[in-house]
């Protein structure tokens, strides 16, 4: 008995100290974010950039919006409503990828389609699912049949997903920034849940933060 309780004292003093230095780091870096966040927030003003920052450019250059969907009936009608009707930009179109066997995805995008002749929608040549990329790789064919049917060429592509909520300045911020930059990539934030605190606090945490570090 005597061996058992010396063995359950040893086991748990070496896992306290292991809990310790595992959470050491969150620790510290609990502290450097909360240092800066003080060092920063008193008397400065912030200099994130802000939407008027970037006005509509003289010119601006025609932007494809790339929507991969297999089973999104539910959500993506809504979302092609909501990304028509608040985007502040003159020039762009939305190629939504859906697959033959998916007639219900099909039906809810052409009635938003019908409707807006900013819409394109494809249907990819294979039965789904099959691969974000599979399907990406059909818009893409669809967007060069179309800048050589029409003469132009778009200057960007830009990724979202059925039940994104798209902000209404992005393509205007998109535009300037391209004149700068090869690239650009927008923070990505999620919809607090305020009924489910625990559910939404973890993607949060896990999604969110990711996405905007490599904004």
């Amino acid at each position: 008995m005597w061996a058992v309780d010396a063995f359950a004292r040893e086991a748990t003093l070496f896992a306290a100290v292991g809990f310790l230095i595992g959470g050491a780091d969150d620790l510290a870096l609990d502290l450097v974010y909360l240092w800066t966040r003080l060092r920063s927030g008193v008397g400065r003003r912030s200099t994130d950039p802000v939407l008027s920052d970037f006005p509509v450019l003289p010119t601006p250059g025609r932007l494809a919006i790339f929507i991969a969907a297999w089973d999104e009936s539910a959500v993506i009608g809504r979302m092609l409503r909501h990304t028509l009707d608040v985007l502040d930009h003159p020039d762009f179109r939305l190629f939504v990828g859906v697959y033959p066997n998916d007639r219900a995805t099909i039906a809810a995008a052409a009635q938003v389609a019908e409707s807006d002749a900013r819409v394109r929608l494809v249907i990819g040549p294979a039965p789904g699912p099959t691969t974000k990329a599979d399907n990406l790789n059909a818009l893409w064919r669809a967007l060069l049949r179309e800048e050589a049917a029409e003469g132009i060429r778009f200057k960007a592509v830009i990724l979202h997903d059925a039940e994104d909520v798209v902000p209404a300045g992005e393509l205007r911020v998109i535009d300037a920034l391209l004149d700068r930059h090869a690239a650009v990539q927008m923070p990505v934030l999620p919809l607090i849940d305020r009924k489910s605190p625990l559910v939404s606090g973890h993607y949060l945490d896990e999604f969110a933060e990711p996405h905007r570090a490599l904004a």
